[in-house]
């Protein structure tokens, strides 16, 4: 039986509340928060007192130097995500006037994907249907797979260490990684490298570089290759950690062939070992729970159609 207050409750919740407090969650921080809404800080600690008070519990501890979301405050963000996810989509759902394909499409994309066959797809679905948005947000993986599960985007493309439960994944393409050095790196002019010339060295590492993290098959590159524990650089973009090795802030592991023209250019050398190098699989992630409008359909049928259409090997970049 619901009781009096649970009947009340939607009724009386000012629901821009949880747009504030969900904001608050993401950016960690009211400061930061006030910054992102382009409001004054005393408005949105009054906001997040409101949110407290309307639903009777306290939703974050804040103290000098911690930021931390109670187990009441992360049920509410969970939900508060998937109100926003579904609101969000309602543009798209609605656009079903006339005898074109109308709608937007939203990707978050781990930083420097870059397959030509993806280019393809996207190419040929902007052609026929004109009247389609899009929109590309880069975020760290980690990121991508809480949007995609909180129904957030429409679709996501990044590593993955294994499968998130209730989400579909396909691999999109492959890519093997090498370690580089940058043209001031003591070994970029030696005539001949050998692997144990990497010992000791200094090295720039993705923030992913880790047991059980997705780029855990490079971490133990590294291993092979007995660079020095630790590392004097870490991003988890791979714009900032190629500027990292080209400025010999360290050697460092890229995909061979995003590396490829650096390479050509003399900006980069690929360094030992040259066989059996970690092969990474990106991922083409959607969430079946979805509502999907007809644009998203349609371009989700169209990425399957050409994963399906070309083999593993083509996809698979060296």
């Amino acid at each position: 039986m619901v009781k009096p207050y649970e009947q009340r409750f939607p009724w009386q919740l000012d629901w821009n509340l949880l747009r504030t407090f969900m904001v608050v969650v993401e950016q960690r921080g009211i400061s930061r928060a006030a910054d992102f809404l382009g409001l004054k800080q005393p408005t949105i600690s009054s906001a997040l007192k409101r949110i407290e008070d309307t639903v009777g519990q306290k939703l974050i501890v804040r103290k000098p130097n911690e930021f931390k979301v109670t187990r009441a405050g992360q049920v509410l963000y969970s939900e508060c995500s998937s109100i926003f996810g579904a609101i969000s989509q309602l543009p798209s759902l609605m656009e079903i006037g006339g005898e074109e394909l109308r709608g937007h499409l939203s990707v978050a994309i781990a930083s420097h994907v870059i397959s030509p066959h993806f280019d393809e797809v996207l190419h040929d679905f902007s052609q026929r249907h004109p009247k389609v948005t899009f929109s590309f947000t880069v975020a760290e993986s980690e990121e991508i797979v809480a949007r995609v599960a909180q129904n957030r985007i429409s679709y996501g493309i990044c590593l993955l260490h294994k499968i998130p439960a209730g989400l579909k994944a396909a691999i999109l393409y492959r890519e093997y990684f090498g370690l580089f050095c940058g043209p001031q790196n003591r070994l970029f002019g030696m005539e001949d490298i050998a692997l144990s010339d990497l010992e000791g060295e200094p090295s720039v590492s993705f923030q992913t570089e880790t047991e059980d993290g997705p780029l855990e098959p490079v971490a133990r590159l590294r291993a092979r290759a007995k660079i020095a524990s630790g590392w004097r650089g870490v991003s988890s973009n791979l714009h900032e950690l190629r500027r990292m090795i080209i400025a010999d802030i360290g050697i460092g592991a890229l995909p061979l062939h995003v590396a490829q023209r650096d390479v050509d250019l003399g900006r980069l050398r690929q360094l030992p070992p040259y066989d059996d190098l970690p092969l990474v699989n990106i991922y083409l992630l959607t969430n079946p729970a979805r509502r999907f409008s007809d644009a998203e359909a349609a371009f989700l049928s169209a990425c399957e159609e050409a994963i399906d259409r070309v083999g593993m090997e083509q996809r698979t970049y060296w």
